[in-house]
């Protein structure tokens, strides 16, 4: 019987293994890598001695030390025909707060400017607390409001996905301030969590999932409305724990000595934070700036909303005209010749040299190296995922040639010092392939665009490719 079992056992695993086998040469005749295609790839690669000092150098060095491209650098001027004035330059260290550092980078050139201050630095820490409050609001609230849809609905699935980020854009700036104020950065300084967000960052996204089941399950419980959101207030007094552990308190008031540009006292006085930024700053971020974008996939000429993109729950969603990029740089220039700063954003990372501090299409010749072709354009990029806004940074200046067209730009980055005195410098093809997102003050923009503005925007989905924070 031992023997027979063993025979059986056999015969089966035979069987079995003979469809295997079949079906394998099945898919690859179908799709599949099969033994005569990789024998072709192999014979398509070249192993000559070319080849093999190439793969020695990139097996051994920064792919991006070897695709530099030497002359890009050479007789580069780095001299700018007009330049908004700047004074100190920002650090946003390990966080994700660039969205926050150059909003309030702009605001501060402009509180400076216009009330003879010396010198200015804005508290990051102190918007950054209100801002992760109000996200985790944001996310239990969606949660008690999609309650009713399965947990693999898109909406559900992009919420448990993104509970929390230190990440944002303009209109959660403005949101913020308008609501909260600015301080000193003295009133409010930053912490090692606010420098370095991502552990606090995660424990945070670790409890909202968690809390967003109970939320979940209490509705499924048929509990109450009021029940629902009165343990999301039970729910948000933990988030606010967290924060004010690892950043530290906001403060409702404050006391600040004002000096003029000569280090002469003018007053000291007690504020609080919505008081300080009605005196000293005063804008309607709502209603005074547009966003402006650059999205050659879709329609140029009309505005876009993307639904649920907003740092809280009653502000405004992410909301902007979309336009060509020779549009956008008019007012660029028009803005930066009147002094003011903006609020700009791109995809930072794309041939950046930054030892330079210079992003330029010619800095990096990959497919010389590589041998092969990167042909996509900026709107196949957007498509592919390839390409999307990664960054915000602030527009301060603008080299232009003798007929008024633009050479290069300048952008007051928040990275520290560094190459240029922090700043970037920005070639106008560079500009055209990899700037996204623009906000400009009304006055600077023109009538036929302001008008629309004032139409129904376009509605996106949450996971719609533009949503991309700023980082």
């Amino acid at each position: 019987m031992k023997k027979q079992k063993l025979s059986i056992a056999f015969i089966m695993l035979c069987v079995a293994a003979a469809p295997v086998a079949d079906i394998h040469a099945e898919k690859a005749g179908k799709g599949g890598i099969s033994p005569e295609m990789m024998s072709r790839i192999r014979a398509s690669y070249p192993d000559d001695a070319t080849t093999k000092a190439l793969r020695n150098a990139l097996g051994n060095s920064d792919i991006d030390k070897i695709a530099l491209n030497s002359e890009a650098g050479n007789a580069f001027d780095t001299n700018f025909s007009h330049r908004v004035k700047s004074k100190g330059i920002t650090n946003q260290k390990s966080s994700g707060r660039c969205w926050l550092f150059t909003g309030l980078n702009v605001l501060r050139a402009q509180m400076m400017a216009t009330h003879d201050l010396p010198e200015l630095q804005l508290s990051q820490n102190y918007n950054f607390f209100y801002d992760q409050l109000e996200k985790a609001n944001l996310f239990l609230q969606g949660m008690i409001d999609y309650a009713g849809r399965p947990m693999d609905d898109k909406m559900v699935d992009w919420l448990f996905t993104n509970p929390i980020s230190d990440g944002g854009q303009y209109t959660g700036l403005s949101d913020n301030l308008m609501k909260y104020g600015v301080v000193p950065a003295e009133v409010m300084r930053e912490s090692y969590s606010s420098n370095n967000t991502s552990r606090m960052r995660n424990l945070i996204a670790l409890k909202l999932r968690e809390d967003g089941l109970e939320l979940r399950r209490m509705y499924a419980d048929k509990a109450k409305p009021a029940a629902l959101q009165t343990r999301k207030e039970q729910m948000l007094g933990e988030i606010y724990r967290m924060l004010a552990l690892t950043l530290g308190t906001p403060p409702s008031e404050f006391i600040w000595t004002r000096k003029d540009s000569k280090g002469n006292v003018v007053s000291t006085r007690k504020y609080t934070p919505m008081e300080f930024y009605k005196e000293f700053a005063g804008n309607d971020l709502k209603n005074d700036y547009v966003m402006l974008m650059n999205d050659p996939t879709r329609e140029y000429y009309k505005p876009y909303e993307i639904d649920y993109d907003r740092h809280t729950y009653d502000g405004e969603n992410w909301t902007y005209i979309n336009l060509p990029a020779e549009d956008i740089k008019k007012m660029a220039i028009e803005s930066i010749k009147d002094n003011a700063m903006m609020y700009f954003s791109c995809d930072v990372n794309k041939f950046f040299d930054r030892e330079r501090g210079v992003l330029d299409t010619d800095n990096f010749d990959y497919s010389s190296l590589m041998g092969v072709d990167f042909g996509m354009n900026k709107a196949d990029r957007i498509r592919t995922h390839a390409s999307a806004s990664s960054h915000a940074m602030t527009l301060v200046a603008v080299d232009l040639d003798a007929e008024g067209k633009p050479l290069k730009w300048m952008v007051e980055n928040s990275w520290g010092n560094g190459a240029n005195d922090g700043h970037l410098i920005i070639t106008d093809k560079w500009f055209d392939e990899y700037m996204f997102r623009l906000v400009v003050n009304r006055k600077y923009i023109p009538a036929d665009i302001l008008a629309i503005a004032r139409q129904t925007p376009i509605m996106l989905p949450a996971w719609d490719p533009m949503f991309s924070p700023d980082e």
